[in-house]
Order: C-alpha cells, then sequence, then structure tokens
C-alpha cells in the first residue's frame, strides 16, 4: 500500500489491555487548570518506569465542567487498578491540591469506582466536611486560599495502551515535522492520548536486553546508525526513525486515534521526505490487541 508517496509497511501494531481513569480539574483560570494538569500529569510516559502514563485529552469550557470554571480533562493508564490507584492518589495530592483554585472531579463513570477525595479528605485533618448532591458526594478540604473541592470518587475504566506507529523519514527534521502533525491530529480524538514528550518517542526499544537486569533495550533494527552491524530495517534513504505510541480509552478510540495521526503524515507525503509508516510488535505473543496500519487506513 502507497498513499501520497509514502509506504505503509504490512504489518501491526501491539497493544495491551490496561486500566484507565478521566479525571476533570477546573479552576479559577484556564492557566491554572493547566499548571496542575502539567504537574499531574508529568513524568508519565511509560509503565516501564512511571507507574502509569497519562495526560491531557482535552480543554473544558466552563459549560463543560460541575462548577462552571474552565478547565481540563486528563487520562491516566495503569497495568493494574491498584497501580493505577496509588499514581491517583499521589498526583492529584501532591499536584492538584497543592495548586492554587483548582478542584478535581470524576471525568467518567464504572462498574468500579477509584479513590479521588475520599483519602485526601484526611488532609483536612478532622475540619474536612462531605456533601452528598445528586447522589455524588464531593469532599470539602480547607486550604489557605479558602477550600479544595474533590469528587469522592471516579470511574475505573477497561482500556488499551500502547498503540503506536513509526514514521520513517529522509531525515530528522522531516520525521520530527511529521510527528507534530500527527499527535496534532491526535489530540482532536476524544478518549485518546499521546504520553511522551510532545507525543513523540525517538528512544523505540523492543523487548529484552544482553544486559540481564534491563526488560527492554534500544529498538536496534530501527536505529539508522546501526544500520551495518545489525539486521536493519531501513533502507539506505532513512535517516531518522521517531515513533507515536497512544492510549485510548476503547479499542474504538484507539483505531480512529491511530488512523488520525498515520492520516496527517501520509497528507504530508514524501515530498515531504517521508519514507514509510511501520509499526512495533512482539510477534503477536505479549499484547491482545492487533491494529493493523493497511486496515486502519483502507
Amino acid at each position: 500500500m502507497i498513499i501520497n508517496g509514502v509506504a505503509i509497511d504490512d504489518t501491526y501494531a501491539e497493544a495491551f489491555g490496561m486500566k484507565a481513569t478521566r479525571i476533570l480539574i477546573t479552576a479559577d483560570t484556564p492557566a491554572w487548570a493547566r499548571h496542575a494538569a502539567n504537574a499531574a500529569f508529568g513524568f508519565a510516559t511509560s509503565v516501564i518506569a512511571c507507574g502509569c502514563e497519562a495526560g491531557i485529552e482535552r480543554e473544558l469550557s466552563p459549560e463543560e465542567t460541575p462548577d462552571g470554571r474552565p478547565g481540563l480533562s486528563g487520562l491516566l493508564f495503569a497495568v493494574s487498578t491498584k497501580e493505577l490507584a496509588k499514581q491517583l492518589e499521589r498526583r492529584v495530592g501532591q499536584c492538584v491540591l497543592t495548586c492554587p483554585s483548582t478542584a478535581v472531579f470524576a471525568g467518567c463513570a464504572g462498574e468500579e469506582q477509584l479513590p479521588l477525595g475520599r483519602n485526601l479528605r484526611y488532609f483536612g485533618d478532622g475540619w474536612q466536611m462531605s456533601k452528598v448532591i445528586a447522589g455524588r458526594r464531593y469532599w470539602r478540604i480547607p486550604v489557605m486560599d479558602g477550600e479544595f473541592l474533590a469528587e469522592e470518587s471516579t470511574g475505573l475504566l477497561r482500556s488499551v495502551g500502547g498503540g503506536n506507529f513509526l514514521v520513517l523519514a529522509r531525515s530528522r527534521a522531516q520525521a520530527l515535522l511529521a510527528c507534530e502533525a500527527a499527535v496534532a491530529a491526535i489530540r482532536k480524538v476524544p478518549g485518546a492520548i499521546a504520553p511522551f514528550p510532545g507525543g513523540v518517542v525517538r528512544s523505540g526499544s523492543k523487548v529484552g536486553s544482553k544486559y540481564k537486569a534491563l526488560p527492554a533495550s534500544t529498538n536496534d533494527a530501527f536505529c539508522p546508525t546501526l544500520r551495518g552491524g545489525v539486521r536493519s530495517e531501513l533502507t539506505p534513504e532513512v535517516e531518522a526513525v521517531l515513533e507515536i505510541v497512544i492510549d485510548a480509552v476503547t479499542d474504538a478510540d484507539m483505531r480512529v486515534a491511530m488512523k488520525a495521526g498515520m492520516a496527517a503524515v501520509c497528507g504530508l507525503g514524501a515530498e515531504a521526505g517521508i519514507v514509510r509508516l511501520s509499526a512495533g510488535n512482539y510477534g503477536g505473543k505479549l499484547g491482545q490487541f492487533h491494529y493493523r496500519l493497511r486496515e486502519i487506513l483502507a
């Protein structure tokens, strides 16, 4: 398959089942809501070392939030319910509770619930108060600029993490430009995030390493500087490879996000130095979700 001069490899991205939740962060101004969100979702690129993968989903107008103030919705993904609950409590407690004027609310329903304000209320040292409105409990925690309002819990979602595609280009600048276009398109898709810095990964990995302590190591088959010493996947004109990794609330969201991102890259085409699109997988042995690039773009 070739689209606008860009070859689409006959391969698939291998993704994994994960646990996720959505939270809404509001504040007196959009800037302060973003300060809280950036801090809460920082250091959350990969579950390999960060505990969770997280990011801002979209901006919210005052008409879309429970307290009528500007805000943001964010998604957090982890490999287990226990780890997700731990990451959620720590990040909201250290980054949202601490941020001036903020409040936090559940962003989704679910068969199971994760603590949101339920444990954070103890910071009130006995002065905290709760109120039930329309069947939902909220905690009011006294802080030095007034009160921190936190909904008691938020829903747990069964989700998908690790969808991906690789952009192979003639130069790093061209690969980066294409990935920036892809991330901009993915950010318009509800229910999906690209958790790495700017949504882009340069250190794609493979399973295993020559060093026993490492569970993953550099994806040497796609490293241009190793082309002469390994079984390379790169043709001579490819000088840079960058990866887009996507987490999504549902399988359908993942497909929409991957299609949006890849279509944006193909829209630039071969004239922009894009040679191929490929994807990372582990032979189908580790992840139960397989996203075939040609099928998604058909």
